[in-house]
């Protein structure tokens, strides 16, 4: 496969004029929250995910692909910048992006790219004119929660065209449902969904860019499957007679023997770790039924983009910002390193260019970008640390991080943090994982750690840190490593002053 990595595309409008028509139109799909394993291609044999088998099918389908944070805002940075979450310093939710190295859209813009965005970007300040000063040309934008519906153009829309919009939130569900019925069913019709928003807008900016002459980036994000699990019929009755195999049931023992934040994590607010096991077979219910109902968007919008005559030279990527814990290990969201929450489906069909079939190495979030860049025929900048995956990549090792204090308070829950001594009695202002093909070393400073064999416990039970000291001080070793040459290009000064 040629290898554009490092050729550089000059943005003069000649030039720009002369290879438009050989350049790739992009469009990336997002969802929120999806597991690595509901998706059928990725060996799921109950969920109901046609569009998407067919396009994996078609598709490099990446089985070891890893975000480089557990919670959504860190995530999504490094995809659009390229750079591990402690380099763009997007540590956490709801947090504004002030680095000087611009985002993905802004590199695709000014090379003469039309760009566009519909649905969840979680900007902060959260509105479509300041996701337009990042790089975009055109903004439909939805965040998916309540807080930030004054910004949302999903919710002005609705507002203006459900004539129930006034009697019931998106989100609320129909009460008084019978035993053997999803408990999760919508007062909200399918048609007035965020996700069908989402589909509608993206279809209708996709024949937009589509019908100009230049090429186009299209980034579209559906807030599902994240939680709420609340989902319209007829999906709610989708999964009523499948029997999903359910986490295992952890107790307060196993919770205690895990480092300190990660206890923390899954005793905050209300623990739900003994949630009722037939709720807990509805919510698994309603999650597959939410993936399903993108799955139908997805195809939508895949025969969206083969009506406008784009679709042989539009690579097309489906990508997910992080995991679900569904329960798993007692917690339901995200923000721990489990596989769960940090192994994620990533699929590229790039139409007679990449070849399909399936990739095992270990890829990383922040490859997205840079792989984008060598696709467009734009100069990778020197400061992004992914590695286009149009060469034959081979990472040994992936990483990822969170700020535990965070995600434990969510700025309004009661517990202070201070400095040097941290939140609730427990300092771990930071916490990092490395992993291997074999290996995963989860780090907290002054909590200890927790060391997996997956070859061998793929569940992740079995915390070997105590019996394997050599192994672990070789994998902090790898983070020390890490910590001190990611940011190594911007360590060369390029404009000495003399």
């Amino acid at each position: 496969m040629e290898d554009f990595s490092r050729r550089t595309f000059l943005a003069s409008p000649g030039a720009l004029q002369a290879q438009d028509a050989a350049r790739p139109n992009v469009l990336v799909v997002m969802f929120d929250q999806w597991r690595y394993d509901c998706l059928g291609a990725n060996g799921n044999r109950l969920i109901r995910t046609p569009n998407l088998d067919k396009l994996a099918a078609q598709s490099l389908n990446f089985s070891h692909a890893f975000v480089q944070a557990p919670v959504c805002v860190p995530s999504r940075i490094s995809y659009l910048t390229g750079r591990y979450p402690h380099c763009h310093k997007n540590r956490v939710n709801y947090t504004p992006y002030r680095q000087p190295e611009p985002m993905l859209q802004r590199l695709l813009k000014d090379s003469g790219y039309r760009t566009g965005s519909v649905g969840k970007l979680h900007f902060r300040p959260g509105t479509n004119a300041h996701a337009k000063t990042t790089g975009f040309d055109l903004v439909q934008l939805d965040d998916g929660i309540p807080r930030t519906d004054r910004y949302s153009d999903y919710a002005a829309w609705r507002r203006r065209a459900d004539p129930d919009a006034q009697l019931f939130h998106y989100n609320e569900t129909v009460k008084g449902r019978p035993k053997d019925k999803n408990p999760f069913l919508a007062r909200c019709g399918r048609e007035y969904t965020p996700t069908a928003w989402t589909g509608l807008e993206t279809r209708a900016m996709l024949r937009e860019l589509a019908g100009g002459s230049q090429p186009f980036f299209l980034f579209s994000s559906f807030f599902k499957p994240h939680a709420p699990y609340t989902v319209p019929s007829p999906y709610d009755s989708m999964y009523d007679r499948v029997e999903i195999p359910l986490p295992k049931r952890v107790d307060m023992d196993y919770i205690r023997g895990l480092p300190l934040p990660v206890q923390r994590m899954i005793l905050r607010f209300s623990p739900q770790f003994e949630t009722d096991r037939e709720l807990l077979q509805w919510m698994w219910r309603s999650y597959y039924a939410g993936v399903s109902m993108l799955d139908d968007e997805v195809g939508r919008i895949l025969a969206e983009l083969e009506k406008t005559g784009k679709a042989d030279n539009t690579a097309v990527f489906v990508l997910s910002d992080h995991g679900d814990q569904m329960l798993e290990h007692g917690l339901f969201g995200k923000n721990v390193f489990f596989e769960d929450s940090v192994r994620v489906p990533m699929l590229i069909r790039w139409p007679g260019r990449l070849a399909a079939g399936q990739r095992t190495a270990l890829t990383e979030a922040i490859d997205v970008m840079p792989t984008i860049l060598a696709m467009c025929r734009v100069a990778v900048p020197a400061h992004v640390q992914g590695r286009s995956v149009l060469t034959e990549l081979r990472r040994e090792m992936v990483f990822c991080e969170n700020i535990m204090p965070e995600v434990i308070t969510n700025a309004d829950t009661g517990y202070p943090f201070v400095p040097g001594r941290g939140i609730d009695g427990v300092r771990h202002p930071d916490a990092k994982m490395v992993r291997t093909d074999r290996w995963k070393l989860n780090y907290y400073p002054d909590n200890g750690c927790e060391l997996y064999d997956l070859a061998n416990d793929p569940g992740e039970w079995n915390n070997l840190a105590r019996s394997e000291p050599e192994r672990v001080n070789e994998l902090k070793g790898a983070l020390l490593d890490w910590l001190s040459t990611a940011d190594e290009t911007d360590q060369i000064a390029r404009h000495w002053e003399i």
